[in-house]
């Protein structure tokens, strides 16, 4: 218990002034600023990664989605996509963007379809909103809202429990927004895990008005992320 709680506590060192420290460069205002942070670990195969990355590159451009940007006081937001796995990969894909138009919109899908993909073993769901939340220190933009949109396939086999990154977060005024996929097969000879959606509720999503939206399959990907989107944006 002391080797745990003084891992979570290495992790937050950087993290205590994260609710009144922004960058000294950060001037342009947004309605929101957006880190989607996705998992890549080895549970999710090739198929399903494909599925996953085209959930995202079509959301965006979705047109509710852009209505959605347009409708703001600011008439648009700040993303950063983030990939992770084990507590040994997070990694930025795409660095904040300002989406206020269809053509950025477009550009951010673009930019997503050429980044190569990867697999990675393990599933570190708190390192993985550790990480999120610092990306919010290096963004050029300041919003009211700050939301960390997480979603994976599994739940915490590896680094701190998600459960006490959420609740410090939260306490920075982060919201955390999640996208439990649930499978229906096995994986590594394990079975389904048919309680993630339970899982996300308790452990992962927090703040004001935070909420999940269970995508049954990845096949059911793209419907789920283009609904979470429009929710939290709007």
């Amino acid at each position: 218990m002391k080797r745990r709680t003084a891992l979570v506590g290495s992790l937050f060192g950087s993290l205590t002034a994260l609710a009144t420290t922004r960058s000294a460069y950060a001037a342009t205002a947004v309605d929101l600023q957006l880190v989607m942070a996705v998992d890549v670990s080895r549970s999710i195969d090739e198929v399903e990664a494909e599925l996953q990355r085209r959930g995202y590159i079509e959301a965006m451009t979705n047109e509710r989605v852009i209505d959605a940007i347009l409708s703001g006081e600011n008439r648009s937001i700040g993303v950063c996509y983030v990939e992770w796995a084990g507590t040994h990969y997070q990694q930025t894909v795409i660095d904040w963007m300002l989406i206020d138009s269809p053509r950025t919109a477009r550009r951010f899908s673009e930019k997503l379809a050429e980044s190569p993909r990867t697999s990675q073993s393990w599933t570190a769901v708190g390192q993985a909103l550790a990480y999120s939340a610092k990306r919010f220190e290096d963004s050029p933009f300041t919003s009211k809202r700050r939301i960390i949109d997480i979603s994976g396939d599994g739940r915490t086999n590896d680094g701190p429990p998600a459960e006490l990154v959420r609740d410090k977060l939260v306490a920075d005024g982060i919201v955390i927004n999640g996208l439990p996929v649930m499978m229906n097969r096995t994986s590594f000879g394990r079975p389904p895990d048919t309680t993630l959606d339970k899982y996300y509720e308790e452990n992962v999503i927090g703040g004001p008005g935070s909420f999940m939206i269970v995508a049954a399959n990845f096949d059911d990907f793209s419907r789920a992320v283009r609904t979470k989107l429009i929710r939290e944006i709007s």
